[in-house]
């Protein structure tokens, strides 16, 4: 008995550590991008054997990669060259169970071949994706072919919904949208030191949702409550789906100018304000191309629609409601000049949900950065931006009432 417990116990911890293997979080500890005369090479550390799906998306030019849902935690960021064929790369989560990479390119590129180096020599799993540059013509033709796919498939993305009940009829309670902007594989503004802007604006998000609930006169709700993407269009239609009465688009600004800092109120309007906020809704507006979405189909008709007549009253209540917020917001954190702002943000484009976007500051100024990051801060831009609300339900009360 001496002799077999001693063999056992070696068994069951052989056992216990192969049982821990195949249940740890799967996880990317490594890239590298290799120039080559004839081809760029990205090379992939993943700790099991990827699942994977790759394709190519023109205007601009990217290459995508879908993988199941893993944990990032690379030793080193990428490696790319001032002349390469990559120009940037982003990862994240695209959707429920589904990981997503982007690599922008400078010039229209194929991939050329695709293959997985089992673990060994001390590397684990290996995904290299070999890419050429190519004349336009012939990347067109490139993409007419199926997306290149791992022989075990990876499911297709779901679309990320936030399961949210359907309001009750007996709740006559105000329904608030909060929208913490980016998330997943497109995380916004980065600061100067390395936070990204999606994560401030969850933060902020979950700060208002708090303190509207501890009201008890809001049923609040949020486009996302995680770190994921969701589409710009996707988010206006959960607003409407939600019987939203008020939607909240939470952002961090940057600018080249290290220098520019306060805060801003954006709504809707086919003509901009000045020509910052053009750029700003420009900007803003690209997060379904950074996320890697093919927009190349989209119906114009849908632009058309939300663009309407129609639409008049609900800009007119964005617009009320916009000025008490700036009212509110100038009482705790700087202002830019002319704070109240319009653009063509497509994440306003609700035609019956009064909707404003909140940049709460720049994240690529050293002051604002170290305010918007700080729980006192927070709770400050929280707490005005539920006093605005207050005031805004208060005065449409009102208004049903007469």
């Amino acid at each position: 008995m001496r002799r077999v417990l001693p063999a056992l116990i070696g068994l069951f911890a052989i056992m216990l550590g192969t049982a821990a293997a195949a249940t740890a979080e799967p996880v990317v500890t490594a890239v590298r991008v290799g120039e080559h005369p004839d081809k760029t090479r990205f090379v992939m550390e993943i700790s099991v054997e990827p699942r994977y799906r790759i394709f190519t998306l023109p205007d601009p030019f990217r290459v995508v990669i879908d993988l199941p849902e893993l944990r990032w935690a690379p030793r080193s960021k990428l490696p790319t060259g001032a002349d390469g064929l990559i120009a940037a790369m982003r990862f994240g989560l695209f959707a429920p169970g589904t990981t997503r990479i982007v690599l922008d390119m400078r010039r229209p590129a194929r991939v050329r071949g695709v293959f997985v180096i089992p673990p060994q020599q001390g590397y684990p799993y290996r995904l290299v994706i070999d890419m050429e540059a190519v004349g336009r013509a012939a990347f067109f033709q490139a993409r007419r072919a199926a997306p290149l796919e791992s022989r075990a498939p990876l499911a297709p993305p779901r679309p990320a919904r936030a399961e949210v009940p359907r309001k009750p009829k007996s709740d006559n309670r105000p329904t608030v949208v909060l929208d913490p902007g980016h998330g997943g594989v497109d995380p916004g503004a980065r600061s100067i030191s390395g936070a990204n802007e999606k994560n401030i604006a969850l933060a902020y998000a979950r700060e208002v949702r708090r303190r509207l609930l501890a009201t008890g006169r809001y049923r609040v709700v949020m486009t996302r409550d995680k770190d994921i993407f969701i589409r710009l269009r996707d988010r206006v239609a959960f607003a409407q789906r939600m019987e939203g009465d008020l939607f909240v688009s939470l952002h961090a600004n940057n600018h080249v100018s290290k220098r520019i800092r306060g805060a801003s109120v954006y709504t809707l309007s086919e003509t901009a304000s000045d020509a910052a906020a053009a750029a700003l809704a420009a900007k803003e507006n690209t997060a379904d191309i950074i996320a890697g979405i093919d927009l190349s189909e989209q119906s114009e008709d849908v632009n058309k629609i939300l663009i309407d007549l129609a639409q008049r009253e609900t800009m007119n209540r964005s617009k009320y409601f916009a000025n008490l917020l700036v009212k509110q917001l100038g009482g705790v954190t700087r202002l830019l000049r002319n704070t109240h702002r319009f653009a063509g943000f497509a994440v306003l484009k609700s035609p019956t949900v009064a909707s404003v976007l909140v940049e709460i500051g720049y994240l690529s100024n050293a002051r604002e950065e170290r305010l918007l990051r700080s729980a006192k801060h927070r709770a400050n831009v929280a707490a005005a931006t539920v006093r605005a609300i207050d005031a805004y339900f208060k005065r449409q009360n009102a208004l049903n009432r007469s």
